[in-house]
């Protein structure tokens, strides 16, 4: 049952900042070293400044420094916190795979749950989760978003919304890859009811976000045990969500590539000649003809592409028997042992090439990668010394696999266009005593 509540959002003040498209940014996750410093440059107010905060003097803490950027805000009016609880629809216009999407969700606070109540698909890691924790403790506020899928299948919740946004948005502005993200504020009292009642009997499963959600929960256990109070809804009982209907036809899964880098004694052939065990291989003068293979095979077979740095050739493996998988991982559900990635990691990346579970976690041998042509070009850089195309996973799986209880291996899902983060923050609601 998901319990979902209206709130206060503080949004940016557009007669102090000008151009609101300069102070969102990407999730946190997605910003690197150079992205950051071009983000903090487009304006004094980017958001990017509290969520990737950078300490002014030394031996300042970047999290209080993140606290003290967001007082400051607050108090010159440069954020300002809406009269009324709203949910916030936030719809997102796009473009993936040739296709042109609409994805439609809204904005409100999720309860948090432990258990059953919201299903997880990803493993987390502990260096991601402590960070947030630090900024969490700092701030007593949300910022970016954690991206939650329900199911309903006769789009209920969507067509309230339809009927309630209205023409005039309260918030427009694009991404780096020209996306469009509109927020309007619903706070019809009929309305906001409507969407809690309908919400009611639906399973959550985080999409993106899992990192977040940990330390949202992870917080809350330490203000009950310092024994805090929070009220209904607004405190940290409550964290703020992006709830998107996994029926809607706009919703998309990108695949996200592996390349190889850093591997002591690597042979460019060595993985196929291991991987003809159990894989059929073919061979291909063109790129174009490797990826009409993945196309065609995409849902039916598990097929992944490879080409090795300097290869004039490009390389196809589909899996001839599943029941290796079986034999490597019996306690994993059919469900994990047919995925795609689970099958590149643990047969491909572990067995043939010796990259385990720590070595992906600490990202020693491997980098992701949205673009299977980008991911191709990207050879031509010294460091990489192969790379594996993918074919993106289904919705299906992840609902398969979240059900069971279980976790797909990291970087399985690239849910896009990601949300953006500062169009609606939260400040929580605590009672010290």
């Amino acid at each position: 049952m998901a319990e979902v509540y209206p709130f206060q959002g503080y949004r940016y003040n557009p007669e102090k900042v000008g151009d609101v498209n300069r102070v969102v940014s990407p999730p946190y996750d997605k910003i690197d070293e150079e992205e950051r410093e071009d983000l903090a440059n487009e304006s004094l107010y980017n958001i990017v400044r509290i969520i990737l905060s950078r300490a002014k003097d030394e031996g300042e803490d970047r999290y209080e420094r993140a606290a003290k950027n967001l007082q400051d805000w607050v108090d010159e009016g440069v954020l300002q916190r809406d009269e009324q609880p709203a949910f916030y629809a936030y719809y997102q216009k796009y473009e993936a795979e040739g296709e042109k999407k609409v994805r439609k969700g809204f904005i409100g606070l999720g309860k948090i749950e432990e258990g059953e109540g919201v299903k997880a698909h990803e493993e987390t890691m502990s260096g991601p989760k402590a960070d947030r924790l630090r900024l969490l403790r700092a701030t007593e506020a949300n910022f970016g978003q954690i991206f939650m899928l329900y199911s309903d299948p006769e789009n209920e919740v969507t067509d309230v919304m339809n009927r309630a946004k209205g023409e005039k948005s309260v918030l427009e502005v694009k991404d780096k890859y020209r996306n469009t993200h509109q927020i309007w504020k619903l706070t019809d009292e009929e309305i906001k009811e409507q969407i809690k009642e309908e919400m009611k009997d639906k399973s959550l499963y985080i999409a993106d976000g899992h990192h977040r959600y940990e330390t949202a929960l992870n917080y809350r256990n330490e203000c009950r045990e310092k024994g805090w109070e929070s009220p209904e809804s607004g405190g940290f009982d409550t964290r703020m969500m992006t709830f998107v209907n996994v029926d809607d036809p706009g919703l998309s899964i990108l695949a996200t590539h592996r390349l190889l880098h850093d591997l002591k004694n690597f042979r460019p052939h060595g993985v196929l000649d291991k991987a003809r065990k159990h894989f059929s291989i073919t061979r291909y003068d063109e790129r174009e003809d490797l990826l009409e293979k993945l196309d065609a095979d995409r849902g039916e077979k598990h097929t992944f592409g490879y080409r090795a740095k300097d290869d004039k050739a490009y390389w196809s493996l589909t899996l001839r028997d599943e029941s290796i998988m079986a034999e490597l991982l019996p306690d994993k559900s059919e469900s994990w042992r047919g995925l795609d990635v689970a099958i590149l990691h643990k047969l491909v990346l572990e067995n043939y090439l010796g990259i385990d579970e720590e070595a992906l976690e600490e990202k020693r041998n491997l980098e992701y990668v949205r673009g299977r042509e980008k991911a191709l070009d990207m050879l031509k850089e010294g460091r990489y010394q192969g790379a594996f195309i993918m074919n993106p996973t289904r919705i299906d799986q992840v609902k398969e696999v979240a059900d069971r209880g279980e976790k797909m291996p990291q970087k399985s899902t690239d849910f896009y266009p990601k949300l953006l983060t500062g169009p609606v923050l939260h400040k929580l609601q605590i009672d010290k005593g």
